[in-house]
C-alpha cells in the first residue's frame, strides 16, 4: 500500500469523549441527540434539536492526558473559543495514540491540516453584546480568535509543529478534503506525519436557524429527540446538527516503521471534484463517479468494498442521491451501508474525520453500527444495515463526504492486514 498510514485517533462527540468510549457507543446505538432550550423572547425559533458536547471543559477532557503537555494545553488554550479547545483536547488524544509523545519526529517533518470554515459562529454571537456595550473593551485576542487559522496556530504551538499547515473548507465534505490534503503532503515528501482535525463548528441561533429556513434542517418540534435523525428513512426531514471533533494521525509507512508504530488502518485511495454548482442540490451521477476515482485511486474493484459510511445526513434529496449512487456503483446488494449521523447528528465541517475514526474503529472492532431510525428505507435495494448493529469482517472501507456548493469526495480505508 502506498497511501499513508493512520497510526492515531482522538475524537470528541455528544456520545463520548474519546476513541474508546466512541467504538462503544457506537457498536451500543447510543444515540447524542437532546432537546435544546427555546429563547423566551423568540419561541418561533427553530431547530429544537441538536447532538451537543454537554458539560464540556478542556480539564476535564485532557485530564487523562500526559504532562508537561497537559499542563501546557492549559496555558495555551484556556481562554480560547470553546470550538479551539476541542481541536487540542482531540489533538493530543490522536498524538499521544500515536505515541508521538514519546517519539524524536522533528516538529519541522510534522504538518497540521484543519477541517473546517465559519467555525465560530457562537463566539462570535457571545462576544457582540460587549462589543456593542463598550467596543473598546473587545476582548484584544478577539482578531485572533475569530479567524479558524487559530485553530493551526494553537495546536502548533502547544504541540511544537513547524512543518506545513493550513485550514482547508468544503461545506459538509471539509474532513474528507482535509484528510485528501493531508495525504498528499505525506505522499508528496512534504511531511512524514500530518494531523488532520475535523474541528467542531460552533453554529450560532442565526446559522442554526438558517439552515432550518433553507429546508435542510430537522426542526424536531413532534419529534421525540433520539428518533429525530433519520438517515435513509421515508420520515426524513432534514439533518440534527452535531457538536464534534476528531483527530487523525496520517504518517509515511517509513515513518511509522522507524519508530516502530503500529497502524490502525492505511488511506488507500480518495477523490475529490466539484459539480461546478453552487446551490444545495447534488448530483448522484457525480457522487457515483468520486466514488469511482477513490476506488481506481486505490486500485480495488467495487466488489473489493465491504462497507461504506454513508454522509447520510436524513435530508430527503440528499438521501436519495446519495443511495441512487451507491445503486449505480455497487448494484443492489454490494457493501453494508449505514450513517454515523443518525446517531451523533451531523458534525458539519468535523463530519468526515469523525466519520472516518468511527470507520476505522468498526474494521478493527469487526462490526458495523446501527442505523438509527431505519424503519422504512427509502425505494429498494442497497445493503443498509438494520436498527441494530451487526457482526462485520471489514478489509476495506468507503467514507463519503458532499457538501453545499458542488463538493463530493470520498476515501478508501483499508485495514492493516490487507496491505
Amino acid at each position: 500500500m502506498s497511501g499513508p498510514w493512520i497510526t492515531g485517533a482522538g475524537v470528541l462527540c455528544a456520545t463520548a469523549a474519546g476513541v474508546e468510549d466512541f467504538a462503544r457507543a457506537l457498536r451500543a446505538g447510543t444515540s447524542g441527540i437532546g432537546r435544546r432550550g427555546v429563547d423566551g423572547d423568540h419561541p418561533e425559533l427553530r431547530p429544537l434539536l441538536s447532538a451537543d458536547l454537554s458539560g464540556f471543559d478542556l480539564r476535564g477532557a485532557t485530564a487523562d492526558r500526559e504532562e508537561p503537555l497537559r499542563r501546557e494545553a492549559s496555558r495555551v488554550a484556556g481562554r480560547s473559543p470553546r470550538s479551539v479547545q476541542a481541536s487540542v483536547a482531540v489533538a493530543l488524544e490522536g498524538w499521544e495514540r500515536a505515541g508521538l509523545h514519546r517519539a524524536g519526529v522533528p516538529g519541522g517533518r510534522i504538518g497540521i491540516v484543519v477541517a473546517g470554515h465559519n467555525l465560530g459562529g457562537r463566539f462570535a454571537e457571545e462576544v457582540r453584546p460587549r462589543y456593542l456595550s463598550s467596543p473598546v473593551h473587545l476582548p484584544a485576542r478577539y482578531p485572533l480568535q475569530f479567524m479558524d487559522t487559530d485553530h493551526v496556530g494553537t495546536v502548533s504551538q502547544l504541540l511544537g509543529l513547524t512543518g506545513e499547515g493550513y485550514t482547508v473548507g468544503g461545506a459538509s465534505a471539509s474532513g474528507n478534503v482535509a484528510l485528501i490534503n493531508a495525504a498528499r503532503l505525506v505522499e508528496s515528501g512534504a511531511v512524514d506525519v500530518c494531523l488532520v482535525l475535523g474541528a467542531l463548528t460552533d453554529l450560532s441561533d442565526m446559522e442554526r436557524q438558517a439552515f432550518y429556513n433553507l429546508g435542510a434542517m430537522a426542526g424536531g418540534q413532534a419529534t421525540e429527540p433520539e428518533q429525530a435523525s433519520r438517515p435513509f428513512d421515508t420520515a426524513h426531514g432534514g439533518f440534527v446538527p452535531g457538536q464534534g471533533a476528531a483527530c487523525l494521525v496520517l504518517e509515511s509507512a517509513a515513518s511509522a516503521e522507524r519508530r516502530g508504530a503500529a497502524p490502525w488502518a492505511g488511506l488507500e485511495g480518495y477523490a475529490m471534484r466539484l459539480s461546478g454548482n453552487g446551490l444545495a442540490d447534488p448530483s448522484a451521477a457525480d457522487e457515483a463517479d468520486v466514488m469511482s476515482r477513490a476506488l481506481r485511486h486505490a486500485g480495488l474493484d467495487p466488489g473489493r468494498i465491504d462497507y461504506v459510511n454513508a454522509h447520510g445526513t436524513g435530508s430527503p434529496l440528499g438521501d436519495e442521491t446519495e443511495l441512487t449512487a451507491l445503486r449505480a456503483l455497487f448494484g443492489r446488494g454490494g457493501p453494508w451501508v449505514n450513517s454515523t449521523k443518525g446517531l451523533i447528528g451531523h458534525c458539519l465541517c468535523a463530519a468526515g474525520v469523525v466519520e472516518a475514526v468511527a470507520t476505522v474503529l468498526q474494521m478493527r472492532d469487526g462490526f458495523v453500527h446501527a442505523n438509527a431510525n431505519l424503519v422504512t428505507p427509502i425505494g429498494t435495494g442497497g445493503r443498509l444495515v438494520g436498527t441494530r448493529s451487526r457482526p462485520a469482517a471489514i478489509g476495506h472501507a468507503m467514507s463519503n463526504g458532499f457538501g453545499f456548493g458542488g463538493f463530493n469526495t470520498s476515501v478508501v480505508i483499508g485495514r492493516p492486514d490487507t496491505f
